[in-house]
């Protein structure tokens, strides 16, 4: 995924499915010079990271 297309769906008031590593994500925060997405998991809220962008696939 690239920068734009994580602080659109981030952005967006629909659910836009996302995931990082088969996983089911929200992405909370986008970081557009380190392109560094803050994420987490729709099954685990309270365990929060940092991933690249581009690891974040758009289902």
């Amino acid at each position: 995924m690239n920068v734009g297309r994580a602080k659109e769906i981030m952005d967006s008031a629909d659910m836009i499915q996302v995931t990082f590593e088969g996983n089911a994500v929200i992405i909370q925060h986008v970081d557009e010079k380190t392109k560094i997405a803050r994420i987490y998991s729709k099954t685990d809220p309270e365990n929060e990271m940092s991933v690249p962008i581009l690891q974040l696939i758009e289902e």
